[in-house]
């Protein structure tokens, strides 16, 4: 029951190149950046990512964006992040994407069993009719692009078919969590992290506080210990390197 491991890296040591990775976080906010530094001394490359958004400000997943390690990421927002985007145009990045509200249930989904689901997201636009590109051949035309999917009407309402996902792994971020792998997660870290880890078949999270078992009321667990398989608890100095991605002053 003791799911503790001593450091990051020995607990990404059999992530594979190829493999797939579900990445808890929301912008800045609850990512997992111990793992996936370590992800990335480890040298694993060719990853297949799942995640709200592939970094911001070198840090995250923009790590192993911009070290060439990921080959295919299934997100909702590509935002500021100009080398994402520059590798997405470039044809050098395989891209899904996906409406934010559909992907966080794609993820819940998978982890829960379900294989597929109807939602109304996405009807009449390129997401449930295809068309949207996910590869492009570097030169401004579209190499691959999204086949169209089912479309099914329930009391006259269409609903696009959406499939969950699985991943083989999921690296996630929690405000504590217990050796038995009950975690909590606080506020927008929250949006994300629960719905990877769920995901994931070998699931592994860093917690900036690690308690005894029973020092979580089981009232306060936002994921139980079921879903994780290996926790990695952070430094003082790693639980406190958060970083801020736009700061507004009040005049």
């Amino acid at each position: 029951m003791d799911k503790v491991v001593a450091t990051a890296a020995e607990a990404v040591a059999d992530v594979r190149d190829g493999v797939s990775v579900a990445v808890g976080g929301f912008g800045l906010s609850g990512v997992p950046n111990e793992l996936i530094r370590a992800l990335h001394a480890s040298g694993a490359a060719g990853l297949h990512v799942v995640s709200n958004n592939c970094g911001a400000l070198d840090s995250g997943l923009a790590v192993l964006l911009g070290a060439g390690r990921i080959a295919r990421v299934t997100g909702s927002y590509i935002g500021a992040n100009k080398e994402f985007a520059r590798q997405y145009l470039a044809g050098e990045l395989e891209v899904e994407l996906v409406p934010q509200g559909t992907l966080a249930e794609r993820l819940r989904a998978g982890g829960a069993g379900v294989p597929a689901f109807y939602t109304p997201a996405g009807v009449g636009t390129q997401v449930a009719e295809g068309g949207l590109p996910q590869r492009y051949d570097g030169r401004g035309g579209v190499a691959l692009a999204s086949r169209a999917k089912e479309v099914r009407e329930f009391d006259g309402t269409p609903y696009v078919l959406e499939h969950a996902i699985r991943t083989d792994f999921a690296l996630v971020r929690a405000a504590k969590g217990d050796r038995h792998g009950n975690l909590v997660f606080r506020r927008s870290a929250r949006n994300f992290n629960p719905l990877a880890a769920m995901a994931g078949r070998v699931t592994v999270a860093e917690v900036e506080e690690l308690v005894e078992p029973g020092g979580i009321d089981p009232d306060a667990v936002h994921l139980p210990g079921v879903f994780v398989h290996r926790v990695v608890p952070l430094t003082r100095e790693q639980a406190a390197d958060k970083r801020i991605e736009k700061r507004t002053v009040r005049g």
